[in-house]
């Protein structure tokens, strides 16, 4: 049975594919249009959009947002400036030379940190007119020292870890495989060519999976796997659904 088609086990039935667009932040809006283009070319709804809040934002960037909300796109939140001043601790540095580089500010504060920059993301979305975002991701899928029991009482619904989804209110984890495609080295190619392959056959278990894209992916080394995952994969989910599952 191919993982291309169906999902073995309990969850038999077409692979259901949740599709993200990192690190949306103005710089980044060009590469983000040209991948919500693609994506509409391959018939791919709905799709997720993390976004950065404190980056400086302008009038036409926030419209620009809004436009994206209309032609139904989902806007999340993706941490707050989206980078590190400083390395803190041995977990932080390892972390940062084979995964996230100076990216994941939520390993450079303590709980209570990470949780006034939650509440401040939420918080600008709804400033901003943008509506209350129900999903957050940390950059680099780094969620840090926060318990989750802490996380309930922020206003984000689901939270996205590395590992899969967390449902705040419940405390429930979703396990959902992830792929992605942010290979600017021969190194990272390898390594996460074979992290995809692995994420791939998990979910023909599991039934769900995440390709997660960055703003740069389809100028990166592997742009065609992402082409093929894009179409890989016919049956699309929103984040919302995975908790109904």
């Amino acid at each position: 049975m191919s993982d291309v088609e169906t999902a073995a086990g309990s969850n038999a039935g077409p692979i259901r594919a949740l599709v993200s667009v990192h690190d949306v932040m103005p710089e980044t809006l060009p590469q983000v249009e040209r991948i919500l283009s693609l994506l509409d070319a391959e018939g791919i709804t709905p799709v997720t959009l993390l976004v950065v809040p404190g980056v400086g934002w302008s009038t036409e960037g926030i419209e620009r947002l809004q436009r994206f909300r209309a032609m139904g796109c989902e806007l999340a939140g993706h941490g707050w400036i989206h980078r590190v001043e400083r390395i803190t601790g041995l977990a932080h540095y390892v972390h940062s030379r084979l995964i996230s580089r100076n990216v994941a500010e939520h390993l450079a504060l303590d709980r209570h940190g990470i949780h006034r920059l939650i509440a401040r993301c939420h918080a600008w979305f709804v400033d901003q007119g943008l509506g209350a975002p129900a999903l957050y991701c940390p950059p680099a899928w780094a969620m840090g020292p926060v318990p989750r029991s802490m996380l309930a009482s922020l206003p984000f619904t689901r939270y996205e870890f590395f590992s899969g989804v967390l449902s705040a209110q419940t405390g429930r984890m979703h396990p959902v495989p992830l792929t992605g495609y942010e290979a600017d080295t021969a190194l990272r190619k390898v390594v996460i060519r074979a992290w995809n392959r692995l994420n791939r056959r998990r979910a023909a278990r599991r039934g769900w999976i995440r390709i997660g894209i960055h703003p740069d992916d389809l100028d990166l080394r592997l742009a065609e796997d992402l082409r093929r995952d894009l179409r890989r994969y016919s049956s699309h989910a929103g984040y919302s659904e995975i908790a109904a599952d």
